[in-house]
């Protein structure tokens, strides 16, 4: 017999030549945003986890937020795998903001046909103020000059890209030193990867290999999706306008119920679409939203629509409320769905009940006894009298005099007295 020992390396070397890693590819088309920031963010976490040979990021873009830039930039610079990106396809750009992104790759790559620069910071909304867009374009050229020559990239053809907000061609970014390679697809791109040799941005140089290696596309969860397509400035405005249109057309002409619902919601997620405010912070204001809503259903009867307009305002602030960095962290939509379902219908039955009760007639104590008839055993007079109701005697007083066997009707009740007037015989049976 054999021993096992001599079959583990036979068993460690099959293993070795059917184990290998994987390229992971994401796709960037629109402006960058907090969203994309965080997509990056995760597509990289996922590449370090699963040991990828390397990230490739097809980029189009305008440009977008310095912030998000920032961050994006941050999480390139400190992946343990390197990231390749590719601007593509025919006609696309990288400006501004994807400027800087491009150049801080491992790898800058664009197909022939696109552009890249015009990187000169802007103010939103053209409220520029000269001092601040001094300390601003000041901090980007520093940014830019860390980043280039550690990349070994032409810095005086970036800087212009920022100051003087200059646009290159794949070609003349090519022939400048911007950026590493041209390819007409992706295909030739994977192709001019395999063997080549990239310096990090630590200093450690790495070969590349792609022969052999499987792509997987990396694409937004759920929850990033609809961020992302509310970040869109357009659909933001369009959201902004219809939120205040909505409130306002509610507050002049209540009623409806329905303009003050989609009003409300609409504000809040244009609040996110501008970065006015943080999305876990809009997420909190949802569901505050979403309880007044509940609350409203039950006092003004919304015939459903306030109740479902507090179940959508719900489902979207829990997804937001939760801004984690990792999936496994955040909450998904069945159970966002799960829980804001329920809550809503339990929330909307107890307070229907609590407000029924508040409500009600109170039938216990003197107070239960106002509202009661009976009939006058005695004459009643403003000092004295006797009263039958409800089996039992009582002493009463009355502004008027009532004769005896009159009918009467409690109209108060303190310390075992009652105050009682007289009425028509036809308004009530006797309840005593």
């Amino acid at each position: 017999m054999y021993s096992m020992n001599r079959f583990i390396p036979l068993v460690f070397l099959f293993a070795m030549n059917f184990t290998y890693g994987e390229i992971l590819k994401v796709e960037i088309d629109g402006v960058i945003d907090p969203i994309t920031a965080e997509f990056i963010g995760e597509s990289v976490m996922e590449a370090e986890q699963s040991e990828a040979e390397f990230l490739l990021i097809l980029m189009q873009t305008p440009g977008g937020l310095g912030i998000s830039m920032q961050e994006i930039i941050q999480t390139i610079l400190n992946s343990k795998v390197p990231i390749v990106c590719y601007v593509s396809p025919r006609g696309a750009h990288a400006a501004s903001a994807g400027f800087f992104i491009l150049l801080s790759a491992d790898v800058a790559a664009m197909a022939p046909g696109t552009n890249t620069g015009a990187a000169h910071p802007v103010f939103p909304f053209g409220m520029e103020n000269e001092i601040m867009l001094e300390k601003v374009k000041n901090d980007a050229v520093a940014n830019l000059r860390s980043i280039v020559k550690v990349r070994k990239r032409n810095y005086e053809l970036a800087e212009k890209g920022v100051l003087e907000s200059k646009s290159y061609t794949s070609q003349e970014a090519l022939d400048g030193g911007l950026i590493d390679l041209i390819a007409e697809d992706e295909e030739e791109l994977l192709e001019k990867l395999e063997g080549l040799e990239i310096t990090r941005f630590d200093g450690t140089t790495q070969v590349l290999s792609v022969k052999n290696q499987p792509i997987r596309l990396v694409e937004m969860n759920l929850r990033q999706e609809i961020l992302s397509s509310i970040a869109d400035p357009n659909l933001a405005l369009i959201l902004g306008v219809i939120g205040v249109l909505g409130l306002y057309l509610e507050f002049t002409h209540p009623g409806l119920i329905v303009r003050g619902v989609v009003g409300g919601i609409s504000l809040l997620l244009a609040l996110l679409g501008f970065s006015f405010l943080p999305v876990n912070l809009i997420g909190l204001l949802l569901i505050f939203l979403a309880i007044g809503l509940f609350i409203a259903e039950v006092k003004v009867q919304g015939f459903g629509i306030l109740g479902f307009g507090g179940i959508v305002a719900m489902i979207l602030g829990i997804l937001f409320l939760i801004d984690s960095p990792y999936p496994q962290l955040r909450i998904s939509l069945i159970i966002a769905a799960s829980v804001a379902i329920p809550f809503a219908i339990i929330f909307i039955f107890l307070l229907r009940l609590v407000i029924k009760s508040f409500q009600s007639k109170v039938t216990t104590g003197e107070e239960g006894m106002v509202g009661e008839i009976g009939v006058a055993r005695t004459v009643i007079t403003p000092r004295e009298g006797t009263v039958f109701i409800g089996g039992e005697l009582w002493r009463a007083t009355s502004r008027q005099e009532i004769p005896k066997g009159a009918r009467v009707r409690v109209i108060r009740a303190k310390n075992l007295y009652i105050e009682v007037e007289a009425i028509e015989s036809t308004n009530a049976g006797n309840r005593g």
